[in-house]
């Protein structure tokens, strides 16, 4: 049998019941085993006459308007390219399989879980958030880490980066945010000035700038980084019991991270030096892999804690982390655009057992992500080989552009007697929560903006504070507006002295000043 080119394996009948899945081949097939050339066709199959010449009027005459060939290659060219991401626009992915450590039943009903040494394919795609495609793989960013696991109960997805916290914890300010960090509308040159204007007025930003800044902000591997789903999520078994978790991928190649000038020299010998060190390693056999661990928490001591763990500012220090499973990535895509560029993402792709927290910047991104592959592949993307469930899709969904399903029957509506009357799983509800207090729109309590960020700062070694105060002051050394700078530098001083301190005299700003503007600051 022919397999796709999404997923060439077929699921073990233990991973999916009693029914194996495949994806069925494209039309026209693979090509002759022999090496000789399948005659070229056009879309709709017609053999093409002549692909070499444009069909004329005369020897030195106008090209005609019958050329049929010319004017669909023409045609098809024009469209070749599909709208790029806002953000996570420059990306690379492979093809993979994770494997669970055990059953994990007493915490979720989710059956990537529900056994030891049980076997789910998934496709990881790595990406820089802020830099458009194309753009240099070594620029400073933070890099996103998306793992779709096709599962017998359909796509999870575990939508995160390379760094465990975020800039902003209310998605409200999410466009904003991304609007100053991307070119000015005049310029079209991304400037400090702007993006430090920005962040001086969100002082949760600082834990998150102090991750990009130092060295962790250009991995030199995609191979030797970690991954983290950032957000809080719910874990929930059969009774409906919850609990807290946070996702943590644990690379088993170990860490390696650039300088500023390591980063440098190797966008100038190869921009796409990460892509081609990843794909390399794939294909010499070398597998990647990454351990996922899991922070637990019980609802009841969510508000135990000094800080709100639901902010994704906010790492969970002193919570165990339990290893779960391992991801290895074994297979390069045959093609980079139908899996890279295709792949859709989406936090709320979640599968029963599995569901996200009340964090205000999740809930967000549960609305934009699928909502931007709606806009940018189209509103049947779920379709797509690299975004198709493994399990078997029932939905009442119709039409739209591109839909390329095989629909039976007129009734696309629920209920109908015809189809059983009411097609709910009881079995697959959202958990149940107890709500507090009304509808507002205010700040989280617990803010605690600085301690964590002050916290890394001090983890650091002797080189990672200088390189990390040199790769701050590069970028605030642009800051026109002295004010800004002063606001900015507080923050960091109200996380650290000795980290303010220092950032001061680097980027030519009054300690006096800082110590003023930090005094102001609410740091509870």
């Amino acid at each position: 049998m022919q397999l796709s080119l999404a997923l060439r394996y077929v699921i073990p009948a233990v991973l999916l019941g009693a029914v194996a899945y495949t994806h069925a081949q494209p039309p026209g097939g693979a090509p002759p085993a022999n090496g000789t050339a399948r005659p070229l066709t056009e879309d709709g199959g017609q053999p093409v006459g002549n692909n070499q010449n444009s069909r004329t009027a005369g020897p030195n005459g106008p090209v005609t308007l019958d050329n049929f060939h010319l004017l669909q290659k023409l045609a098809r060219f024009d469209r070749e390219r599909i709208p790029e991401r806002v953000v996570h626009a420059r990306g690379v992915g492979a093809h993979g399989e994770f494997v669970s450590y055990g059953d994990l039943s007493k915490y979720t009903k989710a059956k990537v879980f529900a056994a030891k040494d049980k076997k789910t394919p998934v496709f990881l795609r790595f990406s820089t958030v802020v830099h458009p495609g194309g753009s240099p793989e070594q620029l400073r960013d933070p890099r996103g880490f998306a793992v779709k696991f096709y599962t017998e109960d359909g796509n999870w997805d575990l939508v995160g980066n390379n760094l465990p916290v975020f800039f902003i914890r209310d998605a409200i300010k999410f466009p904003d945010m991304v609007h100053s960090l991307k070119p000015s509308p005049v310029t079209n040159q991304q400037e400090p000035q702007r993006f430090f204007d920005f962040f001086s007025n969100i002082p949760e930003s600082t834990h998150m700038l102090t991750f990009v800044y130092s060295d962790q902000g250009t991995p030199a591997s995609l191979r030797q980084m970690d991954g983290f789903g950032v957000h809080a999520f719910k874990l929930v078994n059969a009774e409906g019991k919850v609990t807290y978790v946070k996702f943590n991928w644990r690379s088993l190649q170990g860490l390696k991270r650039y300088t500023a000038d390591e980063a440098a020299a190797a966008s100038a010998k190869n921009h796409s030096g990460l892509t081609e060190d990843l794909y390399e390693s794939i294909k010499k056999g070398e597998f990647p892999s990454w351990e996922l661990g899991v922070q637990m928490m019980k609802p009841e001591d969510l508000d135990k804690l000094d800080f709100n763990p639901l902010d994704d500012t906010k790492i969970w220090p002193g919570i165990e982390e339990v290893k779960v499973g391992k991801l290895t990535l074994n297979r390069v895509p045959d093609n980079f655009f139908q899996f890279t560029e295709q792949a859709a993402f989406a936090p709320g792709m979640v599968v029963p057992g599995i569901e996200p927290s009340e964090d205000k910047m999740l809930q967000g991104r549960l609305f934009s992500y699928p909502d931007t592959q709606r806009y940018r592949v189209g509103t049947n993307y779920l379709m797509l080989p690299v975004n198709r469930p493994l399990a078997t899709v029932s939905n009442i969904n119709q039409d739209g552009f591109m839909n390329f399903g095989d629909t039976k029957g007129d009734v696309n509506y629920e209920p109908s007697f015809t189809n059983g009357g009411k097609r709910d799983t009881p079995a697959a509800e959202y958990s149940k929560a107890p709500l507090t207090g009304g509808v507002e729109q205010k700040t989280i309590a617990k803010e605690q903006n600085f301690k964590q960020a002050g916290d890394l700062y001090k983890s650091f070694t002797a080189d990672e504070k200088t390189n990390l105060i040199k790769n701050l002051a590069g970028d605030m050394n642009k800051v026109k507006a002295p004010a800004i700078k002063v606001k900015m530098v507080a923050h960091f001083y109200a996380a650290d002295a000795e980290y303010g301190t220092r950032l001061a005299k680097a980027v030519g700003v009054e300690l006096s000043e800082v110590e003023t503007a930090a005094k102001a600051l609410d740091v509870k």
